[in-house]
């Protein structure tokens, strides 16, 4: 019964109208830290996300596209943190002890995995899964690059006319400052990208955002320099006219230029304190407003409670093994410290990731 509920939960989340869409950046400091952060947008309704602790020696199974729980099996290596989304079995993003963080972010029309059939249920795992089962079994991308040759990635499952769901492409570093791109395309081809310039977002494939950079030659930081044409001066308004033509809108491509321009200006942390704080700053360029999502005609359809579509912000920093996050009820950034974790002693632990927006506002007493 749980099984057929979590997969309703992901077909509808899977195929309905509005965004599922996620921008990642990576900050690397002036003190050798790698720092990783990503936005989660979805505009249907709320992804119901927790904070999940996973410990060591916790066994695993993977579903499968046919809705039942028989898929590959692991014991896991590592603990780790999370954040789950529909279900605790989902981890959207995480961190593991060793310091290694994985994300999966939505990748539509793009992804193709290996065509499920019950002769390879032992070796499968579903896309869903696949960052559960990176963080509690490796340590390294290498080690990850390893192990992906011995599984095979399979769909949540398919849609009413049987067609495979929409699935993910995945973001994965370690502590060492190794940062890959794994697409999985045409049923089942994996493609590994070193993700050297720090950025991920959503459909197309990577290596059609890195060539789309081209197009924005033209940005840079600072003002454009006043010059005089017949003798008319021409000047800048305001800061900011040498990144006129930036996009603004909310689309994959445009986000993914947004991100590269804002990463490559942004002034170099020194330490990772400095990353974390930019990184929450960067990112808040990419909260989208509810409303945006929905056209005027749908208007009253927009869920209650949902007050952005940008449902949580989270950072993870690898070097010092902590995750920091803040959601749409709540600005304040919270932090987890995986080093303060016995992970071979605590238990399996499902915590609320947030409190309502009423309870979480308070008020200066000012006397």
């Amino acid at each position: 019964m749980r099984i057929s509920i979590i997969m309703f939960g992901i077909i509808f989340m899977l195929i309905s109208t509005f965004s599922y869409a996620c921008t990642g950046i990576t900050i690397k400091t002036n003190d050798d830290k790698m720092i990783q952060a990503r936005t989660i947008e979805y505009g249907e309704g709320d992804l119901n996300s927790k904070i999940v602790i996973s410990p060591k020696e916790k066994e695993f199974q993977s579903l499968t596209s046919d809705g039942k729980m028989n898929g590959h099996k692991w014991k896991a290596k590592y603990g780790f943190v999370g954040i789950a989304i529909i279900s605790d079995l989902f981890i959207g993003e995480g961190i593991n002890e060793a310091g290694l963080n994985a994300g999966l972010f939505y990748f539509p029309h793009y992804g193709s995995l290996t065509k499920y059939n019950e002769k390879i249920s032992k070796e499968s795992v579903t896309d869903m899964q696949l960052v559960t089962w990176i963080l509690s079994n490796f340590s390294t991308v290498d080690e990850v690059k390893e192990g992906l040759k011995k599984i095979k990635v399979v769909n949540i499952g398919s849609d009413k006319n049987g067609l495979p769901l929409p699935t993910a492409h995945w973001r994965i570093a370690d502590a060492s400052g190794k940062n890959i791109v794994l697409e999985i395309i045409n049923n089942g081809e994996v493609k590994i990208y070193d993700n050297e310039i720090g950025v991920l977002t959503n459909s197309p494939d990577y290596e059609w955002h890195l060539k789309n950079l081209n197009n924005y030659i033209n940005l840079y930081s600072g003002n454009a320099k006043d010059y005089t044409m017949n003798n008319h001066k021409i000047f800048s308004f305001g800061a900011g006219t040498g990144a006129l033509g930036l996009p603004g809108d909310v689309t994959p491509p445009s986000r993914f230029i947004r991100a590269f321009y804002y990463l490559n200006t942004m002034k170099p942390a020194n330490t990772s304190l400095e990353g974390i704080q930019e990184a929450f700053h960067i990112l808040n360029n990419f909260d989208i407003p509810i409303g945006a999502e929905y056209p005027s005609e749908y208007k009253k359809d927009i869920p209650d409670n949902l007050l952005t579509a940008t449902q949580w912000t989270s950072v993870c920093s690898l070097n010092d093994k902590e995750i920091y996050y803040k959601t749409m009820s709540n600005s304040q950034i919270r932090k987890i410290d995986l080093k303060k974790i016995d992970f071979s002693k605590t238990k399996y632990q499902i915590l609320p990731l947030d409190k309502s927006f009423e309870e979480s506002i308070s008020e200066i007493d000012i006397k």
